[in-house]
């Protein structure tokens, strides 16, 4: 049985693909769905909400895709293989997505608003690939990757499947390096980035001490 939050990404996706998802209300997604206003602010608080749970409902199910598959090439070829399969996820949905990018990139607000959506998703396929998403280098990976997916995206919309591969792989490759220069001064900046942190736990450290002795003066004093 269908749930009420997969019954509105339905509905969003039907009338984004039938119309310009800029003049679609929030209450013809509601009538859409089969659903009261009311219910639909209980499920999602904005069409950009929805947006975001049919990015999960991607994500769900490209992990299940890969539940259990033990990817064994470089790092590079594993990411390209789970984005290749992302993009597989999404062409049945090719011309929703469309109007919804077209919506979207007309606010900068929404915009930034999906871009947070589109980096928690890519932290996931990189964990997919087996690949580090933490640290100060996992930041600038997700980012990039982030970027650029929404390259990806805009040569798929413009051709077809075989665009969109063709710059993954392009992607790729030069993510890849500027992740390697990322990854040495890394590496190069760590003894002094260690040595700064200890600093500033050591003044901390001093300032607490001081701000005990303030807080319980002597009695005389």
């Amino acid at each position: 049985m269908t749930s009420p939050r997969e019954k509105v990404v339905d509905a969003m996706l039907a009338l984004a693909a039938s119309r310009d998802f800029g003049e679609t209300t929030l209450s013809d997604i509601a009538h859409r769905a089969g659903i009261s206003l009311a219910d639909l602010r209980d499920l999602f608080p904005s069409k950009g909400a929805i947006v975001g749970g049919f990015t999960r409902r991607i994500d769900r199910q490209v992990l299940e895709a890969l539940a259990g598959v033990n990817l064994t090439e470089p790092a590079r070829e594993r990411l390209q293989a789970v984005l290749a399969k992302r993009l597989e996820a999404l062409e049945p949905y090719r011309d929703s997505i469309a109007s919804i990018v077209k919506w979207a990139k007309a606010d900068p607000l929404i915009l930034t608003a999906l871009n947070r959506e589109v980096v928690n998703s890519m932290r996931y396929m990189l964990e997919a690939a087996d690949m580090e998403s933490d640290g100060p280098v996992g930041a600038l990976k997700l980012q990039g990757l982030s970027l650029a997916w929404s390259r990806v995206i805009d040569d798929w919309l413009a051709g077809d499947r075989v665009d969109g591969l063709n710059t993954i792989e392009k992607e790729l490759a030069r993510g890849e390096r500027w992740v390697g220069h990322a990854e040495e001064l890394e590496r190069l900046t760590r003894p002094a980035r260690d040595m700064f942190s200890k600093l500033v736990d050591f003044a901390g450290g001093r300032s607490r001490a001081r701000s005990t002795d303030d807080d319980y003066p002597h009695p005389h004093a």
